[in-house]
C-alpha cells in the first residue's frame, strides 16, 4: 500500500490549540456538541488530544488539523497536519525579547 495513501485514510481531527508550552508538542481540544439520549437536549464535550509539532510552529489559540499516527511517545498519538487559522502573533516576540533581556 503506498504510504501517501494509507496517510490520508487515518482519522483526523480539527482542534484548537490549548497548551503549547512543551518542545515539539502541544495540546489540542476538540469541542463538539452531542445529542442527549434520554432529554434530546444538546451537550458540549470536549477531548484534549497531544500532538507531535516538530517546527513550534503553533502557539495558543491557533486552529489546526491533526492525525492519527505510530506513537511517538507515552501519551503522543498524533501529528500537526497544518495550520487552518492562526492566532494573532504580535505579542509573542516581544515577550521573547523581554525574558532574553532580563536574564542578561
Amino acid at each position: 500500500m503506498d504510504t501517501k495513501e494509507a496517510r490520508s485514510t487515518r482519522p483526523t481531527v480539527q482542534g484548537k490549540v490549548i497548551s503549547s508550552k512543551m518542545q515539539d508538542t502541544i495540546v489540542v481540544q476538540e469541542d463538539r456538541q452531542v445529542l442527549h439520549p434520554l432529554y434530546k437536549k444538546y451537550m458540549k464535550r470536549s477531548t484534549k488530544y497531544v500532538a507531535h509539532d516538530s517546527e513550534n510552529a503553533c502557539i495558543e489559540g491557533d486552529v489546526v488539523e491533526i492525525a492519527f499516527t505510530r506513537p511517538i511517545s507515552k501519551t503522543k498519538r498524533w501529528r500537526l497536519i497544518r495550520v487552518l487559522r492562526a492566532a494573532p502573533r504580535e505579542n509573542v516576540g516581544d515577550a521573547a525579547d523581554a525574558s532574553q533581556e532580563a536574564q542578561q
